[in-house]
């Protein structure tokens, strides 16, 4: 039996439409679309609304050592005069050593976003700063949902379009 309606495409068109969906959907909290394809992105997005419920708080902290380059005041990098064993010299990028907290991902919240990451494509948002929705699911969308067992999203019907008379919905976020 198969997992995902047909939705009149080749597969590979189908999965692209669903992916586009889902991750407009993480991003703006409510699409305007189809019943059909509104039904098959509200399944996708519970699934992965409860996997960030789930891994929410499943990481740990550590301290690393990173090497960075030194900046000016400008945001240049500072290059420093060195000399080799044959006398030639050469510039360098000064660099300096900082320790950094990362978070590091257990296996099963890494395999989470990895599920996520099929399905959530990174955007870009009205300032073109890169968006990760698969962050964005994890900090802003799973917190408000913890006690809810379920039923993220809601389908409301608005009717035939204009054209071809297809059944519209608004899919939001409850």
């Amino acid at each position: 039996m198969a997992s995902h309606r047909k939705l009149g495409r080749a597969s590979d068109q189908r999965i692209a439409i669903l992916r586009n969906l889902t991750t407009a959907f993480v991003l703006n909290g409510k699409i305007v679309t189809t019943v059909a394809r509104a039904k098959e992105v509200s399944k996708i997005t519970e699934k992965l609304i409860t996997q960030a419920i789930k891994e929410r708080e499943n990481f740990s902290s550590k301290e690393v050592t990173v090497s960075t380059a030194k900046l000016d005041s400008k945001g240049k990098k500072v290059l420093v005069s060195k000399t080799s064993k044959n006398g030639v010299k050469y510039d360098v990028v000064d660099r300096e050593i900082k320790k950094k907290m990362v978070q590091v991902d257990s296996p099963s919240r890494l395999a989470a976003r990895k599920t996520m990451a099929y399905w959530l494509r990174k955007s870009h948002d009205a300032d073109e700063n890169t968006v990760n929705p698969v962050n964005q699911l994890f900090e802003q969308i799973a917190p408000k949902y913890v006690g809810r067992n379920g039923g993220y999203t809601r389908i409301i019907k608005l009717g035939a379009r204009r054209g071809d008379a297809s059944e519209m919905a608004q899919l939001e976020l409850v």
